[in-house]
């Protein structure tokens, strides 16, 4: 099963597709959340299409992507979680996950705009698979638990700004937090259809190829993650974690960082495509 939220901003109608057919989740949620996923949202919504409760969407084409999950109390992050990228970001490959934060409020669809902050220089893209969980969690007791905690999965693009986050003592959620620094979606995948432990990312500005990797590539995996997390912090139903991304960004000095005019494509496969059009943030008037 795959789970979108669709319609004008701020309006969103939860959906979710099964075989190829688009059911409105109304009846049940008004969101797809964490008291949704929590409160076994994914089996009532399958219960509900078995039983034949759900009216069937047939003119969803033209429709807004919203972010899958409305916003999370948290947006957890894990820096250099790929060998490739922390060499080309000038690092050697951690010993423990490097960890941070993104507020919430920087979570939107998966087309939004993507602005480029003022004063910004280094704008650049990151594609990643990201975690949702599924119920409150802390002190996993193995990182095989962990699987038992996860609602889906999500495409998503950490956005970054490199001097921001490379000020003085390695600010790296000053660079990760300017609005609409977080495309997520378009869908939400259950665990069952998602071999997320070899799955492929990719990114393309303008059509030409940047990121290509698969999760198989990760220093720690999804279940180490989760686990690995639960130990210094409580996991809430709805949060997002962003797991890292592959190399092939504009930090490593091989690309251009980000300029007005550009489109940024990534993806997961099974997951989903997005698209940001780039535009540069307006200046304050003189």
């Amino acid at each position: 099963m795959r789970f979108a939220q669709l319609g004008e901003r701020g309006s969103e109608k939860p959906v979710v597709e099964l075989d190829d057919v688009t059911y409105d989740l109304s009846g049940l949620t008004a969101a797809i959340d964490g008291r949704f996923l929590e409160g076994d949202g994914v089996e009532h919504a399958m219960a509900a299409i078995a039983a034949g409760d759900l009216p069937v969407l047939t003119d969803t084409a033209g429709l807004r992507f919203g972010a899958p999950i409305a916003r999370p109390s948290a947006v957890i992050c894990i820096g250099q979680n790929y060998v490739a990228h922390a060499a080309e970001s000038g690092s050697t490959p951690p010993t423990s996950p490097v960890v941070f934060l993104k507020p919430p409020n920087t979570v939107v669809g998966p087309n939004e705009l993507a602005t480029i902050p003022r004063r910004s220089v280094k704008t650049d893209w990151e594609v990643e698979l990201g975690v949702v969980i599924k119920q409150r969690v802390s002190y996993l007791g193995s990182p095989d638990e962990s699987i038992d905690y996860i609602a889906g999965f999500v495409t998503a693009n950490d956005l970054s700004e490199r001097d921001f986050q490379r000020e003085p003592g390695l600010q790296w959620s000053k660079g990760k937090s300017a609005p609409g620094f977080c495309p997520v979606g378009p869908w939400l995948v259950t665990p069952d259809q998602v071999d997320y432990n070899n799955v492929r990312l990719r990114s393309w500005v303008n059509g030409e190829p940047r990121q290509d990797s698969t999760s198989a590539d990760m220093i720690f995996s999804v279940n180490y993650l989760v686990w690995h997390l639960s130990q210094y912090l409580t996991l809430e139903p709805g949060d997002l974690i962003l797991t890292g991304t592959p190399q092939g960004v504009a930090m490593s000095g091989r690309f251009p960082f980000l300029a007005a005019g550009d489109v940024l494509e990534v993806e997961v496969d099974g997951l989903g495509r997005q698209r940001q059009d780039v535009v540069q943030a307006e200046e304050p008037a003189a």
